[in-house]
């Protein structure tokens, strides 16, 4: 009897999840963002989102949840049910949190529901700072040890990668100022707290066309044309062509476990959403590159990212934990 009360049960809850996930989605959906307002990673998403939402037939509540590299948000959505109900939006980030000790979840623990857009980094600099590249920023910050004020996103963010392989080439001594997201560091380059910091170029693309700030490098091997005069770091410090071209990526991630029917529902949505020309024309504009990728090759994209991005952090000296501990086997 009991065997076959277990049987019965088991048969009922397969049957009412696979009409749950028939019926998906029924209600709203929590899209959860890592990091805060303004920045790349709440443009991209609350730029897609409305998009996605008519392929879904639901709402996308959209809620900025900051603190700890986007480690917050990411263990938030980790334990919540895996229904399709709540979505992870986020960036790089997660590839880098076991070796820096940060979570044991990274996206290897999850479904990508696709990956939406990837970014170029940039050197920006508030307009009264006393150089113009790259190459006089160097020389000032190796005049005036410890003078010049970075914002940071903490370890693990974008911001720490890009100055992780400029140290790599050149010792400096810049002072590193924390903040929840690029978008509040950006702001504070505009006020004067903090002089310069890596940015993705389109989270800065705004205030740049507006003069609220100067572009001082490009981190890639090629010029751009939405930055016009200004060339790669490369020309500066030739041994960056070892890391480049590298950028931010930002995507939609969902717990394991979530029912197929609605991981396919979702791809469908942020698929036709990144496809859209609105969304492709926006983040051309702001100086994004359009990927929505899903299934096995974001899968393999992600596998990628972790292994150079976790072996840079560590080569660097500043990860917790060898890559090795955790299977991530350094980039060939």
């Amino acid at each position: 009897m009991k065997k076959f009360l277990a049987s019965t049960l088991a048969v009922l809850s397969l049957a009412s999840t696979t009409a749950m996930a028939a019926d998906y989605p029924s209600k709203d959906i929590q899209g959860v963002i890592q990091w805060g307002a303004g920045g790349s990673t709440d443009t991209v998403m609350r730029s897609v989102s409305p998009l996605a939402e008519k392929v879904l037939g639901e709402d996308i509540v959209l809620t900025n949840k900051t603190g700890g590299v986007g480690a917050i948000a990411t263990k938030y959505v980790y334990s919540r049910k895996a229904d399709g109900y709540t979505l992870l939006m986020g960036a790089e980030n997660p590839q880098m949190y076991k070796v820096l000790g940060l979570s044991p979840i990274d996206y290897s623990d999850m479904i990508p529901i696709s990956i939406l857009a990837r970014g170029t980094p940039i050197f920006v600099a508030n307009n009264d700072a006393p150089y113009n590249n790259m190459a006089e920023l160097i020389e000032y910050a190796k005049a005036n040890p410890g003078k010049v004020k970075s914002g940071s996103t903490g370890k693990g963010g974008m911001t720490s990668i890009v100055m992780a392989m400029l140290q790599s080439q050149v010792k400096l001594d810049f002072t590193m100022i924390p903040y929840d997201g690029d978008g509040p560091a950006l702001t504070a380059l505009q006020g004067g707290a903090v002089d310069i910091m890596p940015a993705v170029l389109g989270a800065a693309i705004e205030h740049i066309r507006a003069g609220r700030m100067k572009v001082i490098g490009l981190v890639d091997v090629a010029a751009n044309d939405l930055l016009p005069g200004v060339t790669p770091i490369t020309d500066t410090l030739p041994g960056m062509k070892s890391y480049l071209p590298w950028g931010p990526f930002f995507g939609v991630f969902v717990k394991k476990g979530t029912p197929e029917a609605a991981v396919a529902k979702l791809s469908e949505a942020f698929h036709t959403g990144a496809e859209s020309e609105d969304f492709k024309a926006l983040m051309k504009k702001r100086g994004f590159t359009v990927m929505g990728t899903s299934g096995k090759e974001a899968v393999d994209f992600l596998e990628s990212y972790r292994s150079v991005s976790s072996w840079l952090v560590y080569d660097a000296g500043f990860a917790k934990h060898s890559p090795e501990k955790f299977g991530i086997k350094r980039p060939e």
